[in-house]
């Protein structure tokens, strides 16, 4: 099938450069690595509105009407020739930042782009993720793509209250269900989030993510993203404060989590369920985690066993001197270690480590922003330490 083309009536408009030089320059600069994957944002602007969302950030939550910074063809170009891009290694990200890849004026674009990354023969993990309207027609383009490992991931909440999300949640579910009814070559996971004790964790909402998990490949469950920038809306807009405090990392507090595991654990029902991205996405494809959670044990305890088997084939401790030499490299300073759990680094932030962890498949961590048992790459806000005390 050929991907539909762009006409140039149809086709976003490209910001000018002034326009890009006043925007916040994380915002400009297109690629950025995330824990999933190297991230492509050529296209910012978004009217969903959700309350919660990064582009508080990014300080362009106003920006309602997309708008490209580039054209399609560039922000290929940008990706490929990336120093941290790995063709057929690097997982990859499209449109997850700053505005939903399947509005009707964004999805050509992605279409283009996917299509242009596919037709380089490229095998990389693509992830898109989204919660608006999917249709059999979509669904006939994504399955077009023959080399690219493509994932959709649809957002699913199930929160009512309005003002925090005004997104209809019966519009992603209604996608998650065209999207596995027609998938092919692609795969889908249902993206659980976020969950806030409170809010949206009720047994009915439980209930509710059973039902669409049976129409996924896999499903994730993840908490609230909640930054300073994210609570000053909050504190805006009049709304309830989910938490007391903010926080660097996703918060999902233990009780919040270990009410969905008995509920998993009651009914067989319920699809396979993960903590991590990659791991349901891993799944979803029949491969081992390409972020080598496998390290932190107790992560895999509600992973099925044949998936448990794959990534334990696939883990394997790098050696020392090959992770110094590489991490040097990158401008890491001090002590270097590998244990049975993760590469432990100083000196790096987020892209070198994301860089490093998807090269050699294992776990890398700083040293100053340790991950505490359980609460493994979460805040720790709602979480004790093992002798019963809240986390330090």
């Amino acid at each position: 099938m050929s991907i539909p083309t762009i006409g140039a009536r149809r086709a976003l408009p490209i910001l000018t450069p002034d326009k890009i030089s006043g925007l916040k320059r994380e915002l400009a600069d297109v690629v950025e690595y995330r824990k999933s994957g190297l991230s492509l944002n050529w296209i910012i602007g978004c009217p969903l509105d959700c309350g919660y969302c990064v582009r508080h950030l990014f300080q362009n939550f106003d920006m309602k009407v997309p708008r490209r910074l580039m054209s399609d063809e560039e922000a290929v170009r940008r990706l490929t020739i990336h120093p941290y891009f790995r063709a057929h290694k690097t997982p990859i990200q499209l449109l997850n930042r700053a505005t939903d890849p399947m509005l009707p004026a964004v999805k050509p674009h992605l279409f283009n782009v996917l299509g242009r990354l596919d037709e380089q023969g490229l095998t990389n993990h693509v992830l898109v993720i989204t919660r608006w309207r999917v249709g059999p027609e979509d669904c006939a383009v994504l399955n077009s793509f023959v080399h690219l490992r493509l994932t959709i991931l649809v957002t699913h909440s199930n929160i009512q209250d309005e003002r925090i999300e005004p997104v209809d949640s019966n519009i992603a579910a209604n996608s998650l269900r065209v999207l596995h009814e027609h998938a092919e070559r692609y795969r889908t996971v249902l993206y659980w989030r976020p969950i806030v004790p409170g809010l949206n964790d009720s047994a009915a909402d439980i209930a509710r993510a059973r039902e669409l998990g049976q129409h996924a490949d896999a499903t994730v469950f993840t908490g609230l993203f909640f930054r300073r920038e994210i609570a000053a809306y909050y504190e805006a807009h009049g709304l309830d404060m989910p938490y007391e405090d903010t926080a660097r990392r996703k918060i999902m507090p233990e009780a919040a989590e270990q009410r969905i595991l008995e509920a998993f654990e009651q009914d067989a029902a319920w699809g396979p369920l993960f903590r991590k991205t990659s791991c349901g996405i891993a799944y979803a494809h029949g491969e081992a985690d390409y972020n080598g959670h496998y390290g932190i044990r107790e992560l895999c305890d509600i992973c099925p066993p044949e998936q448990i088997a794959k990534c334990e084939a696939a883990w394997s401790q790098p050696d020392l001197s090959a992770v110094t030499r590489e991490a040097r490299g990158l401008g890491a300073t001090g002590e270097i270690e590998v244990n049975d759990r993760a590469i432990v680094v100083e000196g790096l932030d987020e892209p070198p480590r994301y860089f490093l962890q998807h090269g050699f498949g294992y776990q890398c961590h700083d040293r100053a922003k340790p991950h505490r048992y359980r609460q493994h790459g979460r805040a720790e806000i709602g979480w004790k330490a093992e002798d019963g005390t809240p986390a330090a």
